[in-house]
C-alpha cells in the first residue's frame, strides 16, 4: 500500500473516532474546558496527529489510545457531577480576587496572576476602576465573575417600578425564502396568515430571505434586495392610538353632557381607559 493512500486512508479513520469521541463526550468539549478536558483533549489530538504520519505503526493502536482518553474523559465527567470533592479535585476551586472593593493579593499571587492581568480581565466585563468592583472570583474555568457596588450597578425597569412587557423566544418561520412549518405551527400561526402578512407587507415569499414571528404576534422580515425598505409592522401603535382617542372621546363626552348620571359614568369609563392604556403601554410601545 503506498504512502499516500495509507495516510488517506488513516486520516479519514481518525476523524471519524474523533468525531464520535467527541460526540460521545458531549458539548463540554465545545465550551469552555476544564483543565483535564483541555489536557484529554489536546492529547487525543495529538495521539491522532503522531499515528496518521507515523507510517510504521499499528493503525489500531491510535483507535485504542484515543479511545482510552474519551471513556476516561465521560467517566471523569461523570463523577465530578456526582461528587463536590471530585470536581474540586479535578476542576480546582473558585478564588475570590476582589472582596468588599479590595484586592486579595496573596489570592491573586496564588494564581499567578499580575495587577495588569486582573484589570485586563475587568476590563473585559466593561469595568474600569476597581473601586467599583464589590466583588470578583476567578472561575475554575479561568473566567472572572463580577458583582458591581450597588450604586454602580445599572437600573433596570424594577428598580424604576415599571411595568414591561414579557420577551419570549422568536420563531423563524422563514429562511432563505421557504417556509418552516414547525415553528410557524409553534408560533400558533398558519401559511395562509404569513401569505396574508406578506400581502400587507408588499413582498411576496420569493423574495424573503429571513422571517421571524416575535412574542407578540408580528411578523419582521428581512429581503433579499437589501435596498428596498420594508414598513415596519404598525398594528400595536395603532391599537395604542385608538385606546387613547377612546379614552379622549369619554372625556370629551363628559365635557359636553348636562346630564350629571351621563358626566359621571363618561368619567369613570374614562379613568378605566386610562388605566388600560397604562398597562399595556409597556405591550404595546415595545
Amino acid at each position: 500500500m503506498s504512502d499516500w493512500y495509507e495516510v488517506t486512508l488513516r486520516s479519514f479513520l481518525y476523524l471519524i473516532t474523533l468525531l464520535i469521541m467527541t460526540r460521545i463526550i458531549g458539548k463540554k468539549q465545545l465550551s469552555e474546558l476544564s483543565l483535564f478536558e483541555y489536557i484529554s483533549g489536546i492529547t487525543m489530538g495529538s495521539i491522532a496527529g503522531e499515528v496518521i504520519l507515523g507510517l510504521d505503526g499499528n493503525i489500531f493502536h491510535g483507535v485504542l489510545a484515543i479511545g482510552i482518553f474519551g471513556i476516561v474523559t465521560v467517566l471523569v465527567d461523570i463523577l465530578t457531577m456526582k461528587s463536590k470533592k471530585m470536581r474540586e479535585l479535578i476542576d480546582g476551586r473558585a478564588t475570590v480576587l476582589i472582596k468588599d472593593g479590595k484586592i486579595m493579593e496573596d489570592n491573586l499571587k496564588k494564581e499567578k496572576y499580575t495587577i495588569d492581568e486582573l484589570t485586563s480581565l475587568l476590563r473585559q466585563k466593561d469595568v474600569f476602576r476597581v473601586a467599583d468592583v464589590e466583588f470578583a472570583v476567578l472561575e475554575p474555568k479561568g473566567d472572572l465573575s463580577v458583582l458591581l457596588k450597588r450604586e454602580k450597578q445599572p437600573l433596570t425597569p424594577k428598580d424604576m417600578n415599571m411595568l414591561v412587557a414579557e420577551e419570549k423566544e422568536p420563531h423563524t418561520v422563514i429562511m432563505d425564502g421557504a417556509i418552516l412549518d414547525e415553528p410557524l405551527s409553534a408560533s400558533g400561526k398558519t401559511r395562509k396568515w404569513l401569505t396574508q402578512e406578506l400581502d400587507k407587507l408588499g413582498v411576496t415569499l420569493d423574495n424573503v430571505f429571513f422571517a421571524q414571528i416575535d412574542s407578540y404576534g408580528e411578523l419582521t422580515i428581512d429581503i433579499y434586495n437589501d435596498k428596498l425598505k420594508v414598513a415596519s409592522p404598525v398594528q400595536r401603535p395603532l391599537l395604542l392610538a385608538m385606546m387613547k382617542k377612546c379614552q379622549a372621546d369619554l372625556e370629551l363626552f363628559a365635557l359636553s353632557t348636562n346630564s350629571e348620571q351621563a358626566k359621571q359614568m363618561y368619567n369613570k369609563n374614562a379613568e378605566k381607559l386610562t388605566e388600560c392604556i397604562r398597562r399595556c403601554k409597556p405591550f404595546l410601545t415595545s
